[in-house]
């Protein structure tokens, strides 16, 4: 394969980076052919060592520099080049914001083959650091030793650290006491290759308004010994705690959480505030990580779906309610389709809290319930979707498109789903109108964004 292309494996060549793939690599090219190259940015000359080779692309080994990019920047994080968190560390603010655009740009473009759609600028913040409400730690050996902290990229290799600048303050608290208590008691540490040990991960929620704070001990089984001691070193030293749990995960699974938990102290939630809503948070239940920007998100999909207060709307893949609630305010009523269980009680109980009385939550899969209930007659006015990452199953949509709303609003965390999803609405009769991004989490190749549709 080597023989009819420009370049060859285990080479070096000089080239200059053009671009950034939707990973973060730089693309440069070498007599057109295509090398993505991990930690290089755009207008970088830089040396390179070919690594993999492909037909059509390669992949290249960042060696040197030779001339640094206008936008590069010295990474704050000493693990930024070996932890699977951050991907742009590398790369100056609001570089990371046009690159965020750009993202969504290309996919509408390339996947949708939607052009001129009026694309804002993305939405970025102001502060950068200590963003997020909720970390996942895994727990493994490592040469022997604990390791606590994040995976590297593309594996299952954990990188021991002491802190995460991304992540709430206290989790550098939590972590040091549970590894005091691992050591101090001899837990065993879960091994995935044997499906052997006890401790699997760590998982911390932390209500920034609030300030109350969640520790979930994930288990392999039911045994966790000395429980007593890990609840008075927690209780004694974190200020703000109010639940910690014990998950049950016995599957052989990269599936963090089990279905199972125990409240070993305190409730089994805890209770923070978007706006002027406050919101019950559970162990299972999916709470947007960056709660400063999850407002300004939810106000822009408020904003996009127009309400006068006589709409009836349906919010799919509601979670514990949050979308609801700000939808609910300005609606004649919303129906809330939910199939986590779990998260579909707490959104029942945030609306009772909130004292919202125009929301029905269903319990069950959005692209079985909103189907039966068009099929039943449901009149819909204002659609929003708020999916996973793979997008809308196709009979959520086909439902929509049959119940024929005025607008849907489409919130999303892939921007290739998104695309996806838009060119089957837009060839059923919907145009995308404004297109809004929005930074959810610095530092990552990740972007969330919004999307007015409209029934032409």
């Amino acid at each position: 394969m080597s023989r009819d292309l420009p370049v060859k494996k285990n080479e070096e060549y000089i080239l200059t980076i053009e671009n950034m793939g939707i990973n973060g690599e730089g693309i440069g090219r070498i007599e057109g052919y295509t090398l993505f190259i991990s930690g290089a940015i755009p207008e970088e000359k830089v040396r390179i060592k070919v690594i993999k080779i492909n037909k059509n692309y390669g992949y290249g080994k960042l060696m040197e520099i030779i001339e640094p990019s206008p936008y590069r920047v010295e990474p704050f994080c000493p693990y930024s080049t070996r932890c699977g968190g951050c991907q742009l560390q590398h790369l100056n603010y609001k570089a990371q914001l046009d690159y965020k655009t750009r993202l969504v740009k290309d996919a509408m473009e390339r996947i949708a083959k939607i052009y001129d759609l009026k694309i804002h600028p993305t939405i970025g913040m102001d502060d950068l650091l200590g963003y997020r409400n909720k970390a996942q730690f895994p727990v493994g050996l490592v040469r022997d030793s604990l390791a606590i902290g994040f995976y590297a990229p593309r594996s299952h290799d954990i990188i021991d650290m002491d802190t995460c600048f991304i992540q709430h303050g206290i989790n550098d608290d939590i972590i040091h006491i549970i590894r005091q208590f691992i050591k101090e008691y001899d837990i065993s540490i879960y091994d995935e290759i044997k499906h052997r040990g006890i401790i699997r991960h760590i998982v911390t929620k932390v209500g920034f308004k609030s300030g109350q704070v969640m520790v979930i001990i994930v288990t392999n089984g039911s045994s966790l010994p000395h429980k007593d001691k890990l609840i008075d070193m927690l209780r004694n030293s974190i200020p703000g705690i109010c639940s910690i749990v014990q998950n049950i995960n016995r599957e052989k699974t990269n599936v963090i959480l089990g279905n199972k938990n125990i409240t070993l102290w305190g409730k089994d939630y805890i209770v923070d505030t978007i706006g002027e809503f406050k919101f019950k948070i559970s162990p299972l239940s999916f709470f947007q990580v960056n709660p400063v920007q999850t407002e300004i998100l939810y106000k822009k999909a408020l904003e996009f779906a127009n309400l006068t207060g006589n709409e009836i709307v349906v919010d799919a893949y509601s979670g514990i309610g949050t979308i609801s609630l700000f939808l609910a305010k300005n609606a004649k009523k919303v129906y809330s389709v939910e199939v986590v269980k779990e998260a579909g009680e707490d959104a029942k109980e945030n609306a009772r809290i909130n004292d919202i009385n125009n929301v029905e939550f269903i319990q069950g899969e959005s692209e079985v319930v909103i189907p039966k209930l068009v099929e039943d007659g449901l009149k819909i006015d204002v659609a929003v979707v708020d999916p996973p990452r793979k997008g809308c199953d196709a009979r959520l949509l086909d439902a929509l498109i049959k119940a024929n709303p005025e607008r849907i609003v489409y919130v999303s965390c892939n921007p290739a789903t998104l695309a996806r999803d838009l060119r089957y609405l837009w060839d059923r009769g919907y145009k995308a109108g404004e297109v809004q991004p929005v930074d959810m989490f610095p530092f990552t190749t990740h972007v969330e964004t919004v999307v007015l549709m409209s029934r032409v």
